[in-house]
């Protein structure tokens, strides 16, 4: 790996280049973080507890020579967080129609392999990420074995002539395991829960051909396959627990996302898992 000569990440401070274009956009808000902005050819974000560590993750991507990954710049004069801008078309809040492609979900699982291999090795030590809550008496599925995105929603995946080129909103990376990250965006883009949640428009998809697609594009093992509805099952389980405690906790988008109905979501994906276990398996197994 190539290491680049850069200030530490908690001394960075952007400075606009003369003539630099300072016109202001609004980016559509995400769950949780809000205040997101482009300025000419950047994106401005509020910082957070996370956000150092997020830093020192994007300087260890760019360093490994992943290009489907932000850099970040530096703090600008109020305190936010400056990111490079990766231009592309990401999804809206209903996924469109595009986004349905077969082609455009096995490139996710790719470039999501990609960055599972660029991360190896990483490790957050001068700016550890802030521990996850861990309900009294649940065992956590993600050790700490790989830092991930955890977040590879349809809008947090920039698209280029129908194929996957980039992530961005690392607000949730920290350590868990790949297959956790990789679990986490099929469930996302196959998707992995009741029909009755479906995006409208998405009716005809059949989610246990995209979850093999997926499957099959990022190299999920055999062991991986046959664990998949006990892992989604459980993880589930410890979603719905931390869901309940961020919104009663940290209250802003976690407070809305689960007045919104979020946790009934989450227990009827878990149920849905369940009921289709020996389907699920069959799909991502069969020849």
């Amino acid at each position: 790996m190539s290491t680049r000569h850069r200030p530490p990440v908690e001394a960075r401070v952007y400075v606009p280049a003369p003539g630099e274009a300072s016109d202001v956009e609004p980016v559509p808000a995400g769950d949780v973080t809000e205040g997101v902005v482009r300025v000419g050819g950047t994106i401005r974000r509020p910082h957070q507890p996370q956000s150092l560590a997020v830093a020192a993750y994007l300087d260890w991507l760019e360093d490994a020579g992943f290009e489907g990954a932000p850099r970040f710049l530096g703090r600008d004069a109020e305190g936010r967080d400056v990111l490079t801008f990766l231009a592309g078309e990401c999804a809206g809040p209903v996924p469109e129609a595009w986004v349905q492609s077969e082609e455009l979900l096995a490139s996710v699982a790719r470039l999501l392999r990609r960055l599972h291999t660029a991360s190896a090795g990483f490790v957050p030590a001068a700016h550890p990420f802030p521990p996850r809550y861990t309900p009294p008496g649940a065992v956590s599925p993600e050790p700490a074995e790989l830092v991930c995105h955890l977040d590879v929603t349809p809008q947090n995946v920039v698209v280029r002539e129908g194929l996957a080129v980039g992530l961005v909103d690392f607000d949730l990376a920290g350590p868990a395991t790949a297959f956790k990250d990789s679990f986490n965006t099929a469930s996302h883009w196959a998707p992995l829960r009741d029909p009755a949640d479906g995006w409208p428009g998405w009716e005809a998809n059949d989610p246990f051909r995209r979850l093999r697609i997926f499957a099959d594009a990022y190299g999920w093992t055999d062991a991986e396959r046959h664990a998949l509805p006990a892992f989604g099952i459980e993880a589930a389980a410890l979603s719905y627990r931390r869901m309940e405690h961020n919104a009663r906790v940290l209250g802003g988008g976690w407070a809305r996302m689960w007045g919104e109905g979020v946790g009934g979501m989450i227990r009827r994906r878990g149920a849905w898992l369940e009921a289709n276990a020996d389907r699920f398996v069959d799909a991502l197994t069969g020849r």
